[in-house]
């Protein structure tokens, strides 16, 4: 007999949760499609050399290796910016700037701390190609009114940019 059991760092999320969660990302992706940014998805798998070449030498100890039936190195993503990299990359023809959203899990197989999962749910907001620091001051926007989208508070946001400063005074 089969002794039910989750491997470490891992969890169920139960439908109270799993509804909070819904509410919380639909909030979210309103927000940031009010400002004009679009969501895409990328596979959970990426070839290994794509995940380690972009990843310093921690983060490469922290990546779940997978293997399929032609025996070919993969790996789970550890985070939701490597596949867009590969993504630009890969479609030349992408109409730049390509403001995007997505929201997806990722893995990590470092030794997970208390409170801290080797899955969880990443959500990234990136203007690839954009020309302008306001691309970066409507992120901070975004961010902001999606933090009183969901009644966090109070909060303060942080950022170290002389050119965004500028721009924003």
């Amino acid at each position: 007999m089969v002794e039910p059991r989750l491997s470490r760092g891992l969890r169920d999320l139960l439908p109270e949760t799993v509804l909070a969660r819904q509410h919380m990302i639909e909030t979210i992706r309103g927000v940031y499609e009010l400002y004009g940014f679009s969501p895409i998805e990328t596979p959970a798998v990426e070839y290994l050399d794509v995940l380690s070449g972009s990843a310093g030498e921690e983060a490469q100890h922290s990546i779940f290796t997978v293997s399929n039936p032609e025996e070919e190195q993969l790996g789970l993503r550890f985070d939701l910016t490597v596949p867009l990299s590969r993504l630009v990359a890969q479609h030349q023809d992408l109409v730049l700037p390509l403001r995007r959203y997505q929201v997806a899990s990722v893995w990590r197989a470092d030794k997970p701390e208390p409170g801290r999962f080797r899955e969880f749910t990443q959500f990234d907001l990136d203007s690839v190609g954009a020309d302008s620091e306001v691309a970066d001051t409507e992120i901070l926007a975004a961010m902001c009114d999606t933090l009183d989208a969901l009644k966090v508070g109070p909060y303060r946001v942080r950022f170290s940019s002389r050119k965004i400063l500028n721009l924003l005074l």
